[in-house]
């Protein structure tokens, strides 16, 4: 049986979103678990009196999103947790730096709260001046500047976060620790440093870098904003694809 959407602002929004909403805040309440069953497109007409068009494209965005999961005969499902894993994985630097035999440092630059402005806000879907936390940190493999990591957190979602020695662990393994990562979203691009990155790193800001540019979400809130920047001749991404 679904339980009835709240009565209120939801009633301004157009048919499909309303149907969006209400299975994203069941999502969220943990009343589909991943991998659950959700209800069919059938019961979701009836429901909410709309056509099964407009259901099948609040189906289609959530999936898109990467909350839902459609099997062809078996119906809709919750995502399961380690879908992102099959996309995207995040590994945090210092692993990686010893994976290799080498010798990893961190430098801490930035580490503070501060007021959120406009464009910030905007991201993390806050007010603006709300309180967010920021870590500026260089990291290095055996001395050599390999990352200038550029951070801002929630602190709804990691209150702690400020607390961490960040010479003797990394944000991502406190965010790892201290959230429950549901999806990740990042751009890639060759671009020049910023002064600042370029001193940080010790390269002539003419040097073209890898800038990595990610964005992590619980189910209902943004975790992180991160830019990662790295001098392109120390810094390579690879993959494998086996079918």
């Amino acid at each position: 049986m679904i339980s009835s959407p709240a009565i209120g602002s939801k009633a301004a929004l157009p048919a499909y979103a309303r149907v969006k909403q209400f299975l994203k805040q069941g999502l969220a309440a943990g009343q589909w678990p991943p991998g659950a069953l959700m209800p069919s497109e059938a019961e979701l007409v009836e429901r909410f009196g709309v056509s099964r068009m407009t259901v099948n494209r609040a189906i289609r965005e959530l999936q898109a999103d990467g909350m839902l999961e459609r099997s062809q005969g078996l119906g809709t499902f919750a995502a399961r947790l380690n879908r992102i894993s099959s996309q995207l994985t995040l590994r945090d630097l210092h692993e990686e730096i010893e994976a290799r035999g080498h010798r990893h440092h961190a430098e801490v630059h930035v580490q503070r709260a501060e007021k959120a402005g406009a464009a910030l806000a905007a991201q993390f879907g806050v007010e603006r001046g709300a309180r967010v936390f920021h870590t500026l940190i260089v990291h290095h493999e055996n001395g050599v500047p390999l990352q200038c990591e550029d951070r801002y957190v929630n602190p709804a979602c990691s209150p702690s976060y400020l607390d961490a020695d960040f010479t003797r662990t990394t944000p991502t393994q406190v965010l790892f620790d201290t959230t429950v990562l549901w999806r990740a979203q990042y751009a890639i691009e060759s671009a020049l440093p910023g002064a600042d990155e370029a001193r940080l790193l010790g390269i002539d800001a003419r040097e073209p870098c890898l800038v990595i540019n990610r964005r992590t979400h619980t189910r209902d809130a943004p975790i992180t904003l991160a830019r990662l920047v790295h001098p392109g001749a120390l810094y390579t991404l690879q993959g494998e694809f086996q079918p």
